[in-house]
Formats: C-alpha cells, sequence, structure tokens
C-alpha cells in the first residue's frame, strides 16, 4: 500500500485561483451574453507582448540549437554564465552580490516553495497577513503546520497582521521567530517597505537569528527612488536574507518561466547540534539534484532584458502597467473607496463597500460589471474586507473596468 503524504489533506478546499476560475466558467455558462463583456482583473497575468530584445534573442538560441557546431545540450543547473553575470551587473551592483551567488530557475513561485527542502522540521515561521498563498501552501505540503482553525489560520504558524492602520507593512514580532516570509512590493496588496522598515526587519533578524524570505518578485515596478528594492540595500542583510526575483513582470515572462534566487555565501543555518551550515551550498546541492535548469533560449531571452534596448523596451511596460494602476487607483478613489497599492506595484487594494464581503464583492463585480477581481480573503483572514485589482490588461480594457466602477459604486 503507498502512503500519501497526508499533508496535502490539511490545505482548504480550494486554492484562490481554481476557485475564482470555477466561479468565472459557471458565470460564463449561465450568461453566455454578459459573458462576452468579461474583462479579467483577477490573477496577476501579463497581457502585453515580450519586449522585441528578447524575441530577438530567443530566435537566435533556437537557431544556434538548429547548428551542431553551436548546440546546447544540459546547461549548467545553476544558469548560463551570461545571465548570472548579467544580473550581478544590472541588479545587484553595488550592493555585494556575486554571480555565483545567483541561481537561475524557472520561477520564483517554484523557488519559494522549494526553499523549503533546506530547512528541517520544528522551524517558527512567520508569515504576513494577508499573504501570497504559496507561502502558506507550501509550508502545510511540507509538514510545518497543523491544522487550519475556522479562519483557516494553520497551527504552528505565527501570523502578522496587516491592514489600513500599520499600512499594510507589518512589524517584527515580539516573540522569536526562525524564519519569515516577506514580500515588497507587496502581492497582494501593493504596500512597500520603507528603508527605515527593512531595516527594523533585518535587525530583528539578526538580533534573533532569523532568516528573512524576501520575495522582490515586483521590484521593477518601484517608482520611488527612496523605496528599497533589494533587502541586501539593507545592512547586514547578507548575513540573515534570501532574496527572491523573477522575470515574470520585469520582462512579461509569465508563459515563458524564468526566474532567480540570491542567497549570499554569508548566509548559515544550524544544525541540532550547532554546528552553522552554509546556505548556499545547500541550495546548490539542492538545485543541481533536483533542476535540470532553464532552457537555453530562455534564458538568452532573459539576458537580452539587461541590453540598452532590453531595458528601454522594459520601461515602457512598466509605465504602461503603472499608468493603468493609476487609472484603477483613482477609479476607485473617486468610488469612495478605501484604496492602497497602485503606485509602487501594479496591484490596487480596495476596501469593499460597506457590509459586503470579500467573495460578495466579487461575486458582484463579476454579475453586475462583468470585472474579474481577486477577493481578498483568499489572501488570508487579514484580507477580509478587501479586493485586489491587477493592473495588468490593455489600457482600453482598463479605461473600461474604471467606467464600469463609477457606473456600479
Amino acid at each position: 500500500m503507498a502512503l500519501v503524504n497526508e499533508n496535502f489533506l490539511k490545505l482548504k478546499a480550494g486554492y484562490l485561483f481554481p476557485e475564482i476560475a470555477r466561479r468565472v466558467t459557471a458565470f460564463q455558462q449561465e450568461n453566455p451574453e454578459k459573458a462576452k463583456r468579461l474583462i479579467r482583473c483577477g490573477i496577476g497575468d501579463v497581457t502585453e507582448a515580450l519586449p522585441d530584445a528578447c524575441i530577438k534573442a530567443m530566435h537566435q538560441g533556437v537557431d544556434e540549437l538548429a547548428d551542431r557546431s553551436t548546440f546546447k545540450g544540459y546547461g549548467p543547473e545553476q544558469g548560463y554564465a551570461f545571465l548570472r553575470d548579467a544580473i550581478a551587473e544590472h541588479q545587484y551592483a553595488g550592493l555585494n552580490i556575486s554571480a555565483d551567488e545567483i541561481f537561475i530557475s524557472d520561477g520564483s513561485k517554484c523557488d519559494t516553495g522549494n526553499i523549503l527542502d533546506i530547512f528541517g522540521k520544528g522551524n517558527s515561521i512567520a508569515i504576513t497577513d494577508p499573504v501570497y498563498p504559496v507561502y502558506v501552501d507550501t509550508n502545510v505540503m511540507a509538514g510545518n503546520t497543523g491544522d487550519a482553525d475556522e479562519t483557516g489560520a494553520y497551527a504552528g504558524l505565527v501570523y502578522l497582521r496587516c491592514d489600513a492602520a500599520n499600512g499594510f507593512v507589518a512589524a517584527p514580532p515580539s516573540e522569536k521567530v526562525d524564519l519569515v516570509y516577506l514580500c515588497f512590493p507587496n502581492n497582494p496588496t501593493g504596500a512597500v517597505a520603507t528603508r527605515a522598515q527593512l531595516t527594523e526587519w533585518v535587525n530583528y533578524a539578526i538580533a534573533n537569528d532569523t532568516i528573512i524570505l524576501f520575495d522582490s518578485a515586483y521590484e521593477a515596478f518601484v517608482q520611488d527612488e527612496n523605496v528599497p528594492r533589494s533587502i541586501y540595500e539593507i545592512a547586514g542583510a547578507h548575513q540573515c536574507a534570501i532574496e527572491f526575483r523573477s522575470f515574470s513582470k520585469h520582462g512579461g515572462f509569465t508563459g515563458v518561466r524564468c526566474a532567480y534566487t540570491v542567497i549570499p555565501k554569508t548566509l548559515t543555518g544550524a544544525t541540532h547540534d550547532g554546528q552553522r551550515i552554509a546556505l548556499h551550498q545547500l541550495w546548490s546541492r539542492r538545485h543541481s539534484t533536483k533542476f535540470n535548469g532553464a532552457s537555453y533560449p530562455v534564458q538568452k531571452a532573459a539576458a537580452a532584458l539587461f541590453t540598452p534596448e532590453g531595458k528601454q523596451q522594459v520601461a515602457e511596460l512598466i509605465e504602461h502597467y503603472m499608468g493603468n494602476a493609476s487609472l484603477l487607483r483613482e477609479a476607485c478613489q473617486r468610488a469612495g473607496l478605501p484604496v492602497f497599492g497602485g503606485e509602487n506595484a501594479p496591484y490596487v487594494w480596495v476596501g469593499c463597500p460597506s457590509g459586503k464581503t470579500s467573495w460578495q464583492m466579487f461575486d458582484h463585480m463579476l454579475h453586475e460589471a462583468q470585472v474579474v477581481i481577486t477577493p481578498g480573503s483568499g489572501f488570508g483572514a487579514g484580507g477580509e474586507g478587501w479586493f485586489r485589482i491587477s493592473a495588468f490588461n490593455s489600457r482600453a480594457n482598463v479605461e473600461e473596468v474604471c467606467q464600469r466602477i463609477a457606473a456600479m459604486l
């Protein structure tokens, strides 16, 4: 008899985005005429074409694979040097991050889940609430939690409540934790942490021997020069933080798949007997054992993002999406709703009208305006009473959504 991993049975009935898809599909089947007007502002998937520099580089990579003299088979599991070098030079210049501390992967969603492979059982783990669901669910799958209570909170996790009062930026907990997930610019709330706030977190981590798992997938959308894009801008972070970044939104690679994780060689964890072990070597071994590397044409395309042509095209993409975010933010403010995000992130976090729950607001927007949003409660109990609107869309669609918001609210 093959035994299953019973931790999966602790998971709540439906992952957020499949549940959204289920409700949208049911609506389309029941309302075929209204469904023709459907505009999706829920899942944060990009809509615009890949930068031309990436397309050219990807074609070049494919052409190389078509010629025996330039053919590439298995590449280095940690990533080709040309991409790791480009990231170190263009993303971490002056931050004391070397190319061999950068690990290329096929997605930061995978990395934030897989990172648990190098950590042992019994760690105390903190997450913000609301939170990107992957952080929670992968810990449940790994057996790092107990069962969920009636609010959906899992025993064994330390929840750091984020709300309007703290600007959806949690302060360090009063108790000691071993691992903490931070995401800035934040998904789902669009909030950003100031340099002072991140310094407080790094100081806490050093004082408590805590590892910060810092998801910086949306750093390219930061508009404020005073907002840190990397945790390594903060003194001491090299001793306490792992950073995750993605090309999904930076270069529109959601369907192409490429990302990277940064683990400084100075970062260590401990064995039960107190021996200090470099996490860099553990992740390198895990990466080499379970991953054969992102594809060569994809890595060629990712490296092209750092060429002058690529940088300009990425800037145009970011300007487009952030223009959408500004329009959505203003439309919700005009409707009299509380609004966060949309200034340094492609997500607008909006308070529900009085008396409506997050899922009620989802159904209301779907049936009355034919607009798909993301209910805040899907990101945790702290998200109840809020919803997320994604700015990833065409300008015409966003302008239409703004008009529908004005007419409905």
